[in-house]
């Protein structure tokens, strides 16, 4: 069944099997989630089964999410172009066996490899799930088929670090940490052969070229920007790493230059540049910048002090970290009660303060308590960090995007998730790095440990501020009399 952006509200809404389709969409969001989760459990023992630097153990979720970031700025317009269907099911079955070489890596540099395949398939596979639905469900059931998402993810952030560190520690089959990835592969066949089956085809009648060249600049200048930051450490530092940077900040004008000439040319560009002149759009991508950055650089290098510095096994690790994922569905249930409506921009500033708070609760029991900490002692820091986490995400997406016009919402969104994706290879190439150089420099696990978490706060509160740049309310008539 193929059908164009003109005839599809007529003959999608009706589609019988839209609420199967809708599970196997599903299927490969839990595929991508559990997938960005489980490697900062497992990622120590990987480092000690397959050899390779503490860098090995930034890559991990650096490679995915890089590629995941430049991915999704163009994932959602190929399927525009090919059909949506199409490039669900190439994005689901690259998944698959991108997963398949993860798990039988034979050392550092294929696993790393093949984690950025991950990322490359999967930026390819979200975005058609999500425009399908779009397409499936007529008005009265959109909210239904997209409410789905809050349980699933839910489910997905507690479980998957425990699945995780338990998967690990069984050492199914002497697999090991392979099954962490090689529990994809009936996961992501059954999601191939559904789709197959049951999603619709659906591509837009005019839609318009890849922007290539544009993709090869910001890819090229992300790339840049990241792996000095992962690997200039190990290096010493030597003057290679500073020319990188610095030529990834002339790459990114590049690529800015090249994006607003293609726009005037009457070209349709990867990013909209009428974006980058609304001061709130900017503002929130700086903001989401900071935030998602401290939020996985933490993660990253948590569930290695948890291991590595705590001795800690990967099922106690997942287990310790276990109370911030369920502090985020409190937070999360606390905003959908009508705190995101009521406070609007001030909901993300409350939850930002939130996690400071929580997260200077744990930074001062690890160093009250040392060597001896254990994860009873860690749980109401990490608690308060989850809350947190759950009222700033919670409206962020909204807010942001509230001063969009509505030609310019594709372009916006997929900055947007970009941004939060990059942010998270950033965060773990930047906090991964300040940690294992206090490391290498004789620091004790606990005070590296602390040192990265204040440095957390202070992300924390940069983001407080850059929110002051955000719109009050999401929408309009959200705004209080008299605003």
């Amino acid at each position: 069944m193929t059908v164009t952006a003109s005839s599809a509200p007529a003959d999608i809404a009706p589609y019988r099997w839209r609420w199967v389709a809708l599970f196997v969409i599903l299927a490969a969001e839990v595929m991508d989630l559990l997938d960005a989760l489980v490697t900062a459990i497992a990622a120590p023992t990987i480092q000690q089964e397959l050899g390779g630097s503490e860098s090995l153990v930034q890559w991990l979720g650096a490679s995915y999410t890089l590629a995941m970031a430049v991915g999704l700025i163009t994932g959602g317009r190929l399927g525009d172009l090919f059909g949506k269907k199409r490039m669900f099911v190439i994005g689901a079955a690259g998944f698959t066996v991108a997963s398949l070489l993860c798990g039988i890596a034979t050392g550092p540099e294929m696993l790393i490899a093949a984690r950025a395949v991950q990322g490359l398939f999967g930026a390819v596979m979200l975005p058609q799930g999500l425009g399908l639905i779009r397409e499936m469900f007529p008005p009265r059931e959109m909210g239904k088929a997209f409410g789905m998402f809050g349980p699933v993810m839910t489910i997905s952030s507690v479980g998957g670090p425990v699945l995780a560190g338990w998967l690990v520690d069984a050492d199914f089959f002497g697999t090991g940490w392979r099954m962490i990835f090689l529990i994809n592969l009936p996961i992501g066949l059954a999601a191939v052969l559904a789709a197959l089956r049951f999603l619709p085809e659906y591509r837009l009648s005019n839609a318009t070229r890849l922007d290539l060249p544009g993709v090869a600049l910001v890819s090229v200048a992300a790339f840049l920007l990241i792996f000095p930051l992962i690997q200039g450490r190990e290096a010493g530092w030597p003057a290679w790493t500073f020319v990188s940077m610095a030529a990834s900040a002339v790459m990114f004008a590049l690529f800015g230059r090249y994006e607003s000439r293609r726009a005037r040319s009457g070209r349709d560009p990867l990013v909209t540049p009428s974006l980058f002149r609304k001061r709130a759009f900017v503002g929130g991508l700086v903001a989401g910048l900071a935030f998602f950055s401290g939020l996985t650089g933490f993660g990253v290098v948590f569930s290695f002090y948890t291991q590595a510095g705590l001795g800690f096994t990967p099922l106690q690790a997942g287990l310790t970290a276990l109370p911030q994922a369920l502090g985020g569905v409190a937070g999360f249930g606390l905003a959908m009660a009508g705190l995101q409506e009521k406070l609007g921009r001030g909901l993300m500033q409350i939850g930002a303060l939130v996690m400071a708070a929580g997260a200077a609760v744990l930074a001062l029991t690890i160093h009250v308590s040392g060597v001896d900490v254990s994860a009873w002692q860690l749980s109401p820091g990490l608690a308060l960090v989850g809350v947190g986490m759950g009222l700033t995400m919670a409206p962020f997406f909204d807010i942001v995007l509230a001063g969009v016009e509505p030609h310019e919402t594709g372009s916006a969104s997929g900055t947007l998730t970009g941004v939060q994706q990059l942010g998270g290879a950033f965060g773990t190439a930047v906090l991964g790095t300040l940690f294992f150089d206090l490391l290498a420099d004789g620091w004790e696990f606990g005070a590296s440990m602390e040192v990265t978490v204040w440095v957390e706060v202070g992300l924390l509160v940069l983001t407080f501020a850059l929110a002051y740049l955000l719109p009050r309310r999401a929408r309009p008539e959200q705004q209080p009399h008299g605003a």
